[in-house]
């Protein structure tokens, strides 16, 4: 079921215009209206009480001061009185009344609650921006109306109205110039906060609203009508005037959006036939000459239009007015094309004949290579990752890729790298067509050079090196291997790009070789607790061990595997007869039973 959504955001133009002015136009103060309506009493003669407040009793101490001198207000006095100042029942002389809640709201009574109260008067255009306002454009010889303000809409100022006529009716009126780029901007930047955040299919209705997509994706927001109502409260919040219509056709959902009193509206799927008929002409978006034509003819509504047949309709009205007919009424498919947040860069190249000799495709990879590193030039961007598509005669396609350890946008380096791969296509009949992509980018800055002067060690860049090396070898294969913070050793080395700075090693000795996971020994000879074995059988040979050193206890990591809460290894390095060097451990200290089960593993090889 397609949905579709149109926003509609009538002031567009003047909205924007004036929240870029907020900072500089303020409400006057002589629009919010303040009257005081209760004036606390102050008592000036506090007398014998020692807690005086703002020279007068505080409430309590005041209802204290009555009860001494044995004058006590009536109850009508005492509802005459706001909320605030009433005693409470325990200043009356009642102890035992039920506590209110907390959280109780304060009744209203006449004063308005607490302190003086204000009568705000109500907010409109004329009190937030004073005069009414239009926005005019260069049409020819004369200024043009394109956008009033709704004050100004209210005194008969009308879109496409002379500006000479708009100042004869309206003396003060306030007349700016029209940016239509300033608003196209600020929609495209509406459109990818769509995008990012509503629905993956957006566009710009010009000149004043979007279309989205939303099928599939409403009961991520809790059905339609609480993601509409969510949308105008955020764009309320920006200062904006919106309306919205989700229908099952772009065409019906514009047509609601502009053409109803309604802020919102929800269009069963399969009536726009219906919900369009009573609308004028204008909203299925005709051109000005047609909607003059049809006014001589009479037409005047959408429903009108139906049963007339598609020949004459056609000659006199045009093929548009047909197709924006069935468009509305869901007839015909009409696409929404959506914005990109990211055009990815991209580069292709149409022979004339098919190719087929590595001479040849060398010098359309050039080509294209030339091309993408002067587009990623002018974006400050720099390729990591790169694939070739060449289209074949028969309509196949053979496809080759390459990545750097860097982002890079060395023309010369990306073509080397592609003619290492260039024997991996079959040509086949012939290539027709070539495409360079580059779907991994990243940002690429000026960096600062050394100074040939300089005579200190530098690092040399391998960079070039391990994409050569990854060019002629699985691009993954060329890495480093750094430290990580864990006591088991196969869990203190990670493997890392070749480009990454290693971290610091530790101390203690370690093999050069490491065994990817430790190997069961068997036959193993050794005395315990701490005696290295004296014999053991690795890979089907023997070993007699003639020098030893150790143990070097570690226990195991017991946050990551409650089964290693008390588990310990006790590491051996050993030399055995014929001047081999091993890393061995057992497991368990050889004294408590839950430490370990006393079996042997080969863990690593020295030299």
């Amino acid at each position: 079921m397609t949905r579709v959504a149109s926003l509609y955001l009538p002031q567009l133009a003047i909205e924007r215009l004036r929240e870029a002015e907020r900072p500089a136009r303020q409400p006057e103060p002589a629009s919010v209206s303040i009257t005081p309506r209760f004036a606390p009493p102050i008592d000036d003669n506090p007398g014998a009480c020692s807690v005086p407040k703002a020279g007068g009793w505080r409430p309590g101490a005041r209802w204290a001061r009555d009860g001494a001198l044995g004058s006590r207000p009536s109850q009508a006095e005492i509802d005459a009185l706001p909320s605030h100042q009433r005693p409470t029942m325990r200043e009356m002389g009642r102890r035992s009344e039920a506590a209110e809640h907390v959280f109780k709201a304060m009744p209203a009574d006449d004063s308005g609650g607490r302190g003086p109260s204000t009568t705000v008067a109500p907010l409109t255009w004329a009190t937030l921006w004073g005069r009414p306002t239009v926005l005019v454009t260069r049409t020819g010889q004369r200024d043009v109306v394109t956008a009033a303000c709704p004050l100004a809409l209210e005194l008969g100022l009308r879109p496409g109205m002379a500006a000479a006529h708009a100042r004869a009716l309206v003396a003060d009126l306030e007349v700016c110039d029209a940016e239509p780029e300033a608003d196209r901007a600020w929609l495209d930047r509406l459109a990818l906060h769509a995008v990012a955040h509503w629905t993956p299919t957006a566009c710009v209705s010009e000149p004043d609203g979007l279309w989205l997509d939303l099928t599939g994706t409403t009961h991520l927001f809790g059905g339609e009508e609480r993601f509409c109502r969510r949308l105008l409260r955020f764009l309320k919040r920006l200062g904006f005037t919106a309306s919205i219509a989700i229908a099952g056709t772009p065409g019906a959902a514009h047509a609601l959006a502009r053409y109803r009193s309604e802020a919102i509206t929800l269009l069963p799927e399969g009536s726009e036939t219906q919900a369009i008929a009573d609308l004028p002409l204008a909203a299925l978006r005709l051109e000005p000459g047609v909607l003059e034509t049809a006014a001589r003819f009479g037409l005047e509504r959408i429903a009108e239009l139906y049963p007339m047949p598609r020949g004459p309709l056609a000659r006199r009205l045009g093929l548009a007015t047909v197709r924006r007919l069935d468009q509305a009424r869901g007839m015909i498919a009409e696409p929404i094309v959506p914005v990109v947040p990211f055009e990815t860069p991209h580069m292709e190249r149409r022979l004339l004949e098919p190719i087929g000799t590595a001479e040849a495709i060398n010098q359309v990879i050039g080509d294209l290579v030339d091309d993408l590193v002067t587009l990623l030039a002018g974006r400050g961007l720099g390729l990591r990752t790169a694939i070739l598509a060449c289209q074949i005669v028969d309509g196949s396609e053979q496809r080759i890729a390459i990545g750097t350890a860097r982002a890079t946008r060395e023309s010369r380096h990306l073509k080397r790298m592609l003619a290492m791969r260039v024997e991996r296509i079959d040509p086949g009949l012939g290539i027709e067509a070539m495409t360079l992509v580059a779907p991994r980018v990243e940002e690429l800055r000026a960096q600062t050079l050394e100074a040939g002067l300089i005579t200190g060690d530098c690092a040399p860049d391998i960079a070039l090196l391990v994409d050569q090396l990854a060019g002629r070898i699985d691009p993954d294969m060329p890495f480093r291997l750094s430290s990580h913070e864990s006591d088991v050793p196969e869990r203190a080395v990670r493997r890392v790009g070749p480009l990454t700075k290693s971290k610091g090693w530790p101390g203690w000795k370690r093999p050069v070789r490491m065994l990817r996971r430790p190997e069961l020994l068997s036959t193993v000879v050794a005395l315990l607790p701490d005696h290295p074995p004296r014999r053991f059988v690795w890979r089907g040979s023997s070993y007699r061990v003639i020098a030893g050193d150790g143990p070097e206890r570690i226990h195991g990591e017991w946050w990551r595997n409650a089964s290693e809460m008390w588990a310990v290894r006790d590491y051996f390095r050993v030399e055995a007869e014929g001047g081999q060097r091993f890393w061995l451990f057992r497991r368990g200290d050889g004294v408590d039973e839950q430490t370990g089960n006393l079996s042997w593993f080969m863990h690593g090889v020295f030299g």
